[in-house]
């Protein structure tokens, strides 16, 4: 399988794709065509794991991590992703797809994963490491460190929003090894995504810490991300005989985008509906067909607040623009005065607490004009662990949200970060005697 940038250049093996992260033009890499399946193709699969390798083994052709595979995936599917059924679902039903059991209570965690399982193999060399570069808007620098953590041959340097993610949040970016370096940016997460795009198209700075990237505008992190999508229909499939739709908290395009992915190679998905926060690009998009990219709103749903979608370049790529996007999907934006009132909803009708980025989907679910609502089953997807964002959530609900495990492990640890401009030269200079 050859890697093509959305802008033209290549082709690119894998293993390229996956080091680079961007492509030397500046775009993203899609593969060169997606592969077609039919779920009887998945009939003894009933995994994400075992799904996985049938649904990614054409994608690692050429690349020399395919024999490493099924070791790769073993890794990267190390924890549960449960489908829960939810009441309220009239003549259809809803349910709850749990991304957040993972190391870090995210849904990142299967992507992060899955990028550290690869490179590690491919450049788990101290001599000469690996830089990962990752802008995070709360829950994607914490996945990716935990992930690269004590890895030989790899470097991890997050940047976030100073004051623009939650405590703990904060916490679980800025916690981890010596190859780590946290670097909380004077900006918003368009600022911290700009100055990693600024940084790799630096070719002089590039070369001297071979920069990688791990936030979504890298493949390896969608790839992993369509496999639960791709289990979860099948297994609906298969007990219903229906295809669900899904609904997908949406920022920066990525984890919406893996579900495209796994319905355009014939998995049995139905309706795909992007639910955003306050920041409307792409509701306005849609809307008005012309893309307006524009600085970030902070809002509740802070891992959302994306103003300029990176994998909006890919969808476009893909499948066109709007005109034609519109006919295939969905989009709502919810505002944080609907985020509140949808997670005490939430908490009074299922009996737990929902994080505000899942929120956004309980909301976009609930105003689904009868005809959509009762046409189809649908699959909502819960992107974080409402620990995650207590000061929020807590207040609202009139409770409190226990800690899993794995994030009180984390919040244990002493953390620490350094504070720089949004610029390219204060990045360069934080990572410059690393």
């Amino acid at each position: 399988m050859r890697y093509f940038s959305t802008r033209g250049s290549g082709p690119v093996s894998l293993d390229d794709a996956l080091r680079k992260g961007i492509a030397d033009d500046g775009g993203l890499f899609l593969p060169e065509q997606l592969p077609l399946f039919s779920s009887s193709e998945f009939a003894a699969a009933e995994s994400p794991a075992s799904v996985a390798e049938i649904l990614l083994r054409p994608f690692f052709g050429g690349s020399g991590l395919v024999d490493d595979l099924a070791d790769i995936l073993a890794e990267t599917f190390s924890f549960p992703i449960p489908v829960t059924s939810l009441p309220g679902g009239d003549a259809r039903e809803v349910s709850l797809l749990e991304l957040y059991h993972g190391p870090t209570a995210a849904f990142k965690d299967v992507g992060a994963g899955f990028l550290a399982a690869c490179l590690t193999r491919l450049e788990g060399d101290p001599d000469t490491p690996l830089t990962i570069l990752v802008a995070t808007s709360g829950d994607t620098g914490g996945a990716v460190a935990a992930a690269f953590d004590k890895r030989p041959g790899m470097r991890v340097v997050v940047l976030f929003p100073d004051g623009r993610v939650s405590d703990r949040q904060a916490h679980q970016l800025c916690c981890w090894s010596d190859n780590v370096l946290s670097l909380k940016v004077q900006g918003s997460f368009d600022d911290c995504q700009a100055m990693v795009k600024a940084a790799m198209a630096d070719s002089a700075l590039s070369t001297k810490h071979r920069f990688s990237s791990a936030n979504s505008i890298n493949i390896g992190r969608l790839l992993p991300q369509s496999t639960y999508y791709a289990d979860a229909s099948l297994a609906h499939m298969r007990r219903t005989g229906r295809r669900p739709g899904f609904i997908i908290p949406t920022g920066n395009l990525g984890n919406a985008f893996a579900c495209i992915m796994a319905r355009e190679m014939g998995l049995p998905i139905g309706p795909i509906i992007m639910a955003t926060n306050a920041n409307r690009t792409i509701a306005e998009y849609f809307d008005t067909l012309q893309w307006l990219p524009r600085a970030s709103l902070q809002t509740l749903a802070s891992a959302m607040d994306v103003g300029d979608p990176s994998n909006m370049e890919r969808l476009r790529s893909l499948l066109g623009e709007a005109d034609i996007l519109r006919e295939q999907l969905g989009v709502l934006s919810v505002t944080d005065k609907e985020i509140e009132a949808a997670m005490r909803q939430d908490f009074r009708d299922f009996g737990f607490a929902t994080c505000p980025h899942t929120a956004t989907a309980t909301h976009t679910w609930r105003q689904l004009d009868d005809e959509l609502s009762t046409a189809h089953d649908w699959i909502l997807v819960g992107t974080a662990h409402p620990a995650k964002f207590e000061t929020i959530v807590e207040p609202v609900i009139g409770d409190t949200v226990p800690l899993p495990p794995e994030l009180e492990e984390i919040l244990a640890r002493p953390a620490k970060a350094t504070s720089i401009n949004a610029d390219l030269d204060s990045l360069a200079a934080a990572i410059g005697g690393q």
